[in-house]
């Protein structure tokens, strides 16, 4: 049992069947589930997933909602030491972009045991420092 947090595009990839990461998201939910780990994901990182069921309207909204209820997702509030630790991360490594910066430091904030992202461009953990596995699908 662990602390998995969550970046955007690991629940994008598993709400549309079509997209490229859906197998690997989908994988990656069943085997958190089975092991029993908790999952969290930063407010931004929230907020990013909602985009796309915002342009079909509030029933789309809501079944996202229900899905982050039912596994359950925590979502994490953005904090004085959460926006810290991202200003820093962004500063040591310009090709990070703010919200990625958030996403990091919030998984490095709540002390995560893994943190799953979609994207290939983020630096390596060992580049990050972080304490927590770094997976991408």
């Amino acid at each position: 049992m662990g602390l998995i947090h969550l970046d955007a595009g690991v629940v994008i990839g598993f709400l549309d069947g079509n997209d490229a990461h859906h197998s690997a998201s989908r994988a990656m939910f069943t085997d958190a589930l089975h092991h029993g780990d908790r999952l969290a994901m930063a407010s931004s990182a929230f907020a990013e997933c909602l985009v796309g069921p915002a342009r079909s309207g509030d029933a789309e909204i809501r079944i996202v909602r229900e899905l982050f209820e039912r596994l359950p997702i925590s979502i994490v509030p953005l904090d004085t030491e959460i926006a810290v630790v991202a200003a820093q991360l962004r500063a040591k490594h310009s090709s990070l972009r703010l919200p990625d910066a958030i996403v990091i430091a919030t998984a490095v904030e709540g002390a995560a045991d893994e943190l799953v992202t979609t994207d290939r461009k983020w630096p390596s953990a060992r580049r990050l420092k972080l304490n927590a596995i770094l997976r991408h699908l």
